[in-house]
């Protein structure tokens, strides 16, 4: 369950429910009309910021979603996965197509989970932290 707060008064604007495990990271995209939130049951769901409606449901990582980010222009959703519990277990990144859901994009490279994703401001780059002491600084284009 997430919950959107009134940062004014201290009230919940909003509970979102709809991840069957722990949320583990949240996400405003640039415009503030949508959220999205990393689920330990493995998905990342895109809810709309005002209303609390469920918009997509991004499946694809065979791990606990650690983390996402929106790109700056939110045409784009990137998320991190792995098993903080399993530490020589690779994660992963997945970038998404933040209106239809479509996965465009794969990065393994990680010898454990993956826990913060960023895109860079001009959106060419993506970064990842991982459990195994890494930064990784990936280009953010998809290849043909």
């Amino acid at each position: 369950m997430v919950k959107v707060w009134d940062a004014t008064s201290g009230e919940a604007t909003l509970t979102l429910k709809g991840h069957t495990g722990h949320v583990h990271s949240v996400a405003f995209s640039p415009d503030g009309q949508r959220l999205a939130s990393a689920g330990w049951d493995q998905t990342v769901k895109v809810w709309d910021a005002t209303t609390g409606q469920e918009l997509l449901t991004l499946t694809g990582h065979s791990d606990r979603v650690m983390s996402v980010a929106f790109s700056a222009d939110g045409k784009r959703l990137m998320s991190a996965s792995g098993d903080p519990l399993r530490p020589n277990k690779p994660g992963e990144v997945k970038v998404w197509d933040a209106t239809s859901g479509q996965e465009t994009l794969t990065l393994k490279g990680h010898t454990a989970a993956v826990w913060g994703v960023a895109f860079s401001a001009d959106r060419k780059r993506l970064a990842s932290a991982s459990m195994d002491g890494t930064v990784k600084v990936w280009d953010a284009q998809p290849r043909p």
